[in-house]
């Protein structure tokens, strides 16, 4: 089975992750970390 998990370098994220790893063999993530405010206030919205 494979798993995408979004969002994954939150709290419950990584949380969500460790657990998977326990019952999946293959955990994807995907993370979108804004480090400027300019980036950041084009995405948010």
């Amino acid at each position: 089975m494979k798993i995408l998990v979004t969002g994954g370098a939150g709290y419950i994220g990584s949380h969500a992750i460790v657990a998977l790893l326990e019952a999946a063999p293959s955990v994807s993530l995907v993370v979108r970390l804004a480090i400027s405010p300019e980036f950041t206030s084009e995405w948010a919205a």
